[in-house]
């Protein structure tokens, strides 16, 4: 798969092409939220080991945004009510006797340990992130172009000189003590993801429209596409219904427009 994003990670119904992409788009606010934590946690964990000063940089100023995510949200509070809301849809199907008795009762165990981990009265992800001045600093400077320069911030720039091994223990330090956050995302999207029941359709002239079920709330759309095609969908969506347009773009100093051909797609409406 050309995506090696965890978004890519499920099964595809175009099991012959090797290069899929896979566009997807929440419907809620709180997996709008959870998505753009996986975004930025990837970003960490891709540059978190790396021995250059360009992915310190990266790694930290992703866990810095990761940090105000965190804040502004309450994303604890919206991981236990999601964890939980999933561990009462999973503890009602124990008698269906099409599901593995053995794999539910792992999947219920995983979300009982992290759930009693969040909730503990010591759990306050990204604390030590919080309370550090040199982060502090950073974060002040980032949203200035060019405002984390060597002048401007000595103490990062000091920082930044350490030994390699020095800068990656501190990254994971800061790090560790928000990955109960990780794992819960992790955990709540791959369930998520893994609740739909895929179809391919097509969209005629560029178009797909479907209306959502009222009895079973979609949560996010999923969208993929054999990469070699040479269009992209523009996805939206609200309580009643959402829309598909699939636009052409040949030149990034154009605007995109929606194609005239029928496109051919594989759909996952995901409903948990």
């Amino acid at each position: 798969m050309t995506d090696a994003t965890p978004a890519a990670r499920q099964s595809s119904l175009f099991p012959a092409m090797e290069d899929v992409t896979v566009y997807e788009q929440p419907l809620n606010e709180r997996v709008r939220a959870f998505l753009r934590l996986e975004h930025l946690f990837d970003v960490v964990c891709h540059c978190i080991n790396g021995p250059s000063i360009w992915e310190s940089r990266a790694a930290l100023a992703g866990l810095i945004e990761i940090n105000d995510l965190l804040s502004r949200f309450d994303l604890k509070a919206e991981l236990i009510k999601e964890l939980e809301r999933h561990a009462n849809v999973i503890a009602g199907l124990q008698q269906n006797p099409g599901v593995d008795p053995v794999r539910l009762r792992e999947v219920l165990d995983e979300i009982s340990e992290l759930l009693t981990t969040l909730r503990g009265g010591g759990c306050q992800p990204a604390q030590l992130l919080r309370k550090d001045e040199l982060v502090y600093a950073i974060k002040q400077r980032l949203a200035i172009p060019g405002g984390t320069c060597n002048f401007d911030l000595p103490a990062y720039h000091f920082w930044l000189s350490r030994p390699a091994r020095e800068r990656v223990e501190h990254l994971h330090y800061w790090f560790n003590d928000m990955r109960i956050i990780k794992d819960g995302v992790d955990l709540a999207l791959s369930m998520v993801r893994d609740s739909a029941t895929p179809s391919v359709v097509t969209a005629v002239a560029g178009f797909y429209q479907q209306p959502v079920d009222p009895n079973a709330v979609c949560q996010l759309v999923r969208v993929i596409l054999p990469s070699e095609l040479s269009v992209f969908p523009e996805i939206s969506g609200g309580k009643h219904r959402f829309t598909i347009r699939f636009l052409e773009q040949a030149t990034t100093a154009g605007r995109p427009a929606q194609t005239d051909q029928d496109i051919q797609f594989e759909l996952q409406c995901c409903n948990l």
